[in-house]
């Protein structure tokens, strides 16, 4: 099994997070290929930033889906899952969606932590796209500035500790989401120091999408995810013209 995982920042720093992660989640005969986007921001704390991110994931998928079985968008928010869901033959797991699933089959109410104040809005209208706003205990987040996206877990790992100590006494939370892939791995290392199960995005994803190969579901041939209708488009990279239009890329616009 060969599973595509993409990073939609540009931070070569938190993809080695990812991968040190990822790696501890997939099988033996499971193999990664890691990819960072070409353009954007180091980390996503907005809707625009989120469609930047969404977009690089987009085009990442389309130049190598094809030696993959799956692919995981590995960012909190899931960058254009829904997109990629749309105009890929093979699954397509987002670490949200992913972890949020996982933390409703481990308790009631969870609470998200977060590394900044500013993602919370983003992060809010995400969970509620998937209809859980009435399971979120709490988002709570740091309010410092970061001063090193990669170092993140070095630098603020003992008040994350705190944040969701707080929303488990405070919020009520039956599990906590360590958000974010600066994040990835430190739920394995802190999981024996809070009260609720814990969990980690990347782990969760890189799971399921194994069980989603592994389910072998077929590519939906009707309904809102089959292939969007053929049309001509211009400024695109050849794989992903060839996915969102299907028209030679010799023949004339109209």
């Amino acid at each position: 099994m060969k599973l595509l995982v993409i990073n939609p920042n540009i931070s070569q720093d938190v993809t080695r997070l990812i991968e040190n992660e990822a790696s501890r989640s997939i099988r033996s005969a499971t193999e990664l290929t890691m990819a960072t986007a070409r353009f954007g921001v180091a980390y996503i704390e907005t809707r625009a930033e989120a469609l930047i991110g969404g977009y690089a994931s987009m085009q990442i998928a389309a130049e190598h889906y094809e030696q993959h079985d799956a692919i995981v968008v590995a960012a909190f928010g899931d960058p254009g899952l829904n997109a990629l869901r749309e105009i890929m033959p093979i699954p397509v797991v987002g670490m949200t969606e992913a972890a949020l699933m996982s933390a409703c089959q481990h308790g009631g109410r969870f609470s998200v932590i977060a590394i900044s104040q500013r993602i919370q809005a983003w992060y809010r209208e995400c969970i509620a796209s998937h209809g859980l706003e009435g399971r979120l205990a709490s988002i709570r987040a740091l309010d410092e500035p970061l001063q090193h996206i990669g170092r993140v877990q070095e630098n603020q790992g003992e008040r994350l500790i705190e944040l969701g100590r707080r929303a488990v006494k405070e919020d009520g939370a039956d599990v906590l989401i360590l958000a974010g892939a600066p994040l990835a791995g430190l739920a394995r290392s802190v999981s024996d120091r809070m009260p609720v199960p814990t969990i980690d995005g990347v782990t969760c994803a890189l799971i399921q999408a194994q069980a989603m190969v592994d389910m072998a579901a077929r590519t939906p041939s009707a309904g809102s995810y089959t292939q969007p209708p053929t049309k001509p488009c211009q400024g695109l990279g050849s794989a992903l013209a060839a996915l969102v239009g299907r028209q030679p890329m010799d023949e004339p616009l109209t």
